[in-house]
């Protein structure tokens, strides 16, 4: 049985952003940046809810990978109930949703690039961030 995967990319990540045009946006939330956002470069994050269909997802995460602002850290991520994409610029972790070691490599990842800590939690074991 095949299942779409749902998750979040924020506009202001994208240097190219005609990959929106190959999601499906379900909802967009703007939040004004503070100083916890640790992106004082931009004013607002625009979060948009996608989802993606199954067989679109690879295509999808490699152009997402390549659209992603180049002079910041940034990520998407987005998932069914088996996998879970997390994007970074030209870097893309297909992580096995049981497996939570697969996280492990993929936070460790995320801080090394400058993403802060507690917004690199993607294990479902982990304590989500409050955007």
């Amino acid at each position: 049985m095949k299942s779409s995967f749902k998750g979040v990319i924020i506009e202001e990540s994208l240097e190219d952003k005609a990959v929106l045009k190959h999601v499906q946006i379900n909802s967009t939330k703007i939040e004004q940046v503070t100083q916890k956002h640790k992106t004082p470069w931009v004013k607002q994050w625009t979060l948009h809810s996608v989802e993606i269909e199954e067989e679109k997802v690879e295509e999808i995460a490699q152009v997402l990978s390549g659209a992603l602002d180049l002079k910041h850290a940034w990520y998407a991520d987005f998932k069914n109930n088996q996998f879970h994409y997390i994007v970074f610029r030209n870097k893309l972790f297909k992580v096995d949703r049981e497996k939570r070691d697969e996280y492990e490599d993929v936070t460790h990842y995320g801080i090394s690039i400058g993403i802060p800590d507690y917004q690199v939690d993607f294990s479902p074991q982990a304590k989500r961030w409050e955007r």
